[in-house]
């Protein structure tokens, strides 16, 4: 009996693509750096039995409707944005995603992000790489604080939590924004506040909401307009959820210091203007880029498509 037929539309880390070749026919063998084309999703929705997505992959009712015998979309990934939920239920496809397993590693890359800026890495970096340094100066590269000052947290799920944790080190005063409040761990005390009373008073604020009808351009001119001319604003959640427009002028205008950015409104495109600036740091979408996360989101949508073409529930089933 031939085995079950997987579609991944990108190239997974070594010990999962072993896995997955051990278990199962693969549609294609993905290269390093290829990126499906709609072409290429579709034949790949038409032949398997499950697939493996990403996030930058759009996974709509049209491209649902080549699917011959899919079973089950396992993102790779925790937002699900980029999947038509309701279309993979009209059609009885199961779709999981890989929660619980990008916390440490995205808050840890907001706190790079956050001490990047403040205390103007990247542009030390390049002063040292060109040639350009001539020695200790006491002016030079001038940079923020951060112990001691106020963070703000905006979205207090885990990631949220775990950022608002690390500040502890930094002996930071912690302000959220959240629909719900939450409780800190034991000897902490975070200060659950108004969006706007977030903006005006943090010194970083760290966005980590999801993306919806909602939240999408969440920080916009009037939010920006509210912070502090000395704020740094840091972004690891989803692009949308900033309008980039009202950041360049905000940034430009010196309505706020800096800002931090793993991610973008028209990814992988990036704002022209952003990229000219010298209070920005600018990432590739790394929040999750730890050898040992990635590897832990690949077992997961390994374990839930075993689990579906078994015949057992999803571990960690959307719809």
């Amino acid at each position: 009996m031939a085995p079950p037929t997987v579609y991944v539309t990108r190239l997974l880390p070594a010990p999962i693509m072993d896995s997955l070749r051990q278990r199962y026919h693969l549609v294609a063998e993905p290269g390093e750096d290829d990126i499906p084309t709609p072409d290429d999703l579709r034949a790949g929705f038409a032949e398997a039995d499950a697939v493996i997505c990403m996030l930058s992959d759009t996974i709509d009712a049209e491209l649902f409707s080549h699917a011959r015998k899919l079973k089950i979309v396992a993102n790779y990934a925790v937002g699900y944005n980029n999947i038509d939920l309701a279309a993979a239920k009209t059609r009885g496809i199961v779709v999981t995603n890989t929660p619980d397993v990008l916390t440490d590693a995205t808050a840890d890359l907001a706190w790079a992000l956050l001490l990047a800026v403040a205390r103007r890495v990247v542009e030390g970096d390049h002063l040292v790489r060109v040639g350009a340094w001539r020695g200790w100066a006491p002016t030079q590269l001038l940079g923020a604080d951060i112990a001691g000052k106020t963070l703000g947290v905006i979205g207090m799920g885990r990631i949220g939590q775990a950022v608002a944790q690390r500040a502890q080190g930094f002996r930071m005063k912690v302000l959220y924004a959240s629909r719900r409040s939450v409780s800190p761990p034991f000897g902490l005390s975070w200060e659950h506040c108004s969006i706007e009373q977030v903006l005006a008073e943090a010194d970083f604020v760290s966005l980590h909401v999801p993306l919806t009808e909602a939240t999408h351009h969440m920080i916009g001119p009037r939010e920006l307009s509210l912070m502090k001319q000395t704020a740094i604003l840091i972004n690891t959640a989803r692009g949308p959820v900033v309008d980039e427009e009202a950041l360049v002028s905000a940034l430009k205008a010196g309505t706020i210091a800096g800002a931090g950015l793993d991610v973008y409104e028209r990814e992988p495109a990036v704002h022209p203007d952003l990229m000219k600036l010298p209070n920005v740091v600018l990432l590739p979408h790394l929040g999750s880029a730890t050898w040992e996360t990635r590897l832990r989101m690949g077992r997961i949508c390994l374990d839930n498509i075993e689990a579906v073409l078994n015949g057992r529930p999803a571990p960690n089933r959307i719809v």
